[in-house]
Order: structure tokens, then sequence, then C-alpha cells
């Protein structure tokens, strides 16, 4: 071999190897935690859904048993799914109006911008834990802090809104709508990038405020609006906390906050049937799966990026 076949070779195999492992050793932690915390539960659940596995005794094959009886033998999964659903259509929408609208105030320029950004970024840090639930149900609670308002004020007595059927669901909308902080620190950065020279060759033309939101705001938010309504609708799918403590993991009155996340948990840890539970929480990840698919696939209708 000549020197320039020799120099065209490249580094020897053994260098080569020794980098690639350098590599790999780097990226060992990673893979052995997704391996562990996240590809071996999944599998193990997957498998588990096909059975009738009780915790107590062996797991016995069933194959497709428990999928058939969710979709043709339980009542209480279309429930749940009504209930979910109901949430999810009213909370993301809420939540999304609330965050743009803080948003586009606190984008005017205001003193003191980052004191009152971290006011309201505070609910989503603390809106999902257990205290705050716990707190929610005692302010709409029938002797609740809200009852006590709108006697002193209104004399008029409310009912337990947590425990009236027809009121229970949209108190938990309501705390989850509280909960926008974080939609709107993203908002926010995403109005800071609109260039500046728009709105005031909008306002020389004439345009007023509302027709410059319109016609100059939300179409450059557009791809922030994708991005907040996929990560809002798949944690409203998600929900658990706000229910399982308002209701005290009973799913409310007649199941009326009988979330799908509760519903599962009540299969896998009340009644002990954790194949069937598997079986569930795959048909959640289908669930999100659609709705994030028919999300991006819509998105090329409404969003609109740079080009």
């Amino acid at each position: 071999m000549s020197i320039a076949d020799a120099s065209n070779a490249g580094p020897p195999l053994s260098v080569r190897l020794r980098s690639q492992l350098g590599g790999y050793g780097f990226l060992l932690p990673w893979l052995l935690g997704f391996v562990v915390l996240t590809l071996g539960p999944a599998v193990s659940s997957f498998y588990l859904s096909l059975t009738d596995f009780g915790l107590m005794g062996p797991a016995n094959w069933v194959g497709a048993e428990n999928y058939v009886r969710i979709a043709s033998d339980d009542p209480r999964f279309w429930t749940a799914m009504r209930v979910t659903f109901t949430f999810v259509l009213l909370s993301v929408p809420l939540k999304l109006m609330f965050a743009l609208a803080i948003a586009v105030a606190l984008n005017k320029g205001l003193r003191g911008l980052t004191v009152f950004r971290a006011i309201f970024y505070l609910p989503s840090l603390v809106g999902g834990s257990v205290a705050i639930a716990v707190l929610w149900r005692q302010v709409f609670a029938g002797d609740g802090v809200l009852n006590q308002v709108l006697a002193a004020l209104f004399g008029y007595e409310g009912p337990s809104w947590i425990s009236n059927p027809s009121t229970s669901l949209y108190t938990l909308v309501l705390l989850a709508a509280w909960q926008f902080g974080s939609s709107m620190i993203i908002f926010l950065a995403g109005l800071r990038q609109i260039p500046q020279d728009m709105y005031e060759a909008a306002s020389i033309d004439g345009a007023s405020r509302s027709r410059q939101f319109f016609k100059i705001t939300l179409p450059l938010l557009t791809p922030v609006i994708f991005f907040n309504a996929v990560i809002l609708t798949i944690d409203a799918f998600k929900a658990f906390t706000s229910a399982f403590v308002v209701s005290d993991g009973s799913g409310g009155p007649i199941d009326t906050t009988l979330f799908y996340t509760l519903y599962l948990y009540q299969e896998a840890f009340t009644n002990f049937r954790f194949g069937y539970a598997s079986a569930l929480a795959w048909v959640l990840v289908v669930i999100i799966a659609i709705f994030t698919a028919l999300s991006f696939m819509s998105a090329k209708y409404w969003v609109h990026y740079d080009d």
C-alpha cells in the first residue's frame, strides 16, 4: 500500500472504535434510564393488557378480551370518556385564551414586568398539587369561601358546587384554566419575536388595535398557539390529581368527575384488575396519539410560519 493510500484510509479501526465507545459511554445513562424506566414498563404494560393479571395470582393470557370488554361491555369507560372529552374541550380553549390575554397585557411594557410574570406563573407551579386541590374543594364546598362571599354580597345561598352533579365538573375546569402560567410565558416569548415595524406600518395605514391583533398578532402567533394547544390537550387527557382529591377518589356525584385516568386508577388500585387497567392505559395512548396526529394534519391549514 502506498503512502497516499494509507493516508486516505482514515484513522485505524481501534482509534475509531475507541471514539465511538466514548460517545456511547456518554449516552449510556440516558439509554439505561430509557430502557429501565420507559421502554421496559411500556412493554410490560402491553403484555399485562393481554392478561387478566390481578396482583395476587398469575397473569393468565386472555388475548384481546380486555379490549373487547372496553369497547362493548363497560359503561363506566364511556362515562369516563364523556367526562374527559368535556373537560378537554372546555379547559384547553379557556386556558389558551387566559394565557394569551395576560401575555398580550404584559407585553405592553408594564413596569415591574418580572414581578407580574412571576405572579401569573405561580399557579402553574403549585396548581397541580394536592394542597391546591384540597384548597379548591374548600372554596367550592357548601360552606366554602365562594358561598360565604355570595351570601354576604347578594344574599344567595349557593349549593355545594363540588357535590352538585351539574356543576362539579366545571369547578375542575376552572382549576385547570387557572393554571395558565406556562402557556402565558411561551406566548409572551412569541409576542417578543413579532417585528414592531409591522405594527408601525399598520398604524400608519390606519389599522385599529383590534385589527392589528387579528391581522398581525394572531397569524404570526399560530405556531406558538399550535404548540401550546398540543401540549395542553395532552396534559388535559392525563389530568388526575384534581379529580382524585376533589372527589375523594370516587369520581364525584354519579361519576360526573370520573376522569379517564381516575377510572384507570380505580381499576388498578381499587379493584386490582391490573390487566384491564393496562388495556385502559393503552387505549388512552392511542387516543392521545390520534388527537396529536389530527392536530399536525390540520396545522397546514391554519399555522403560518415565516415562509
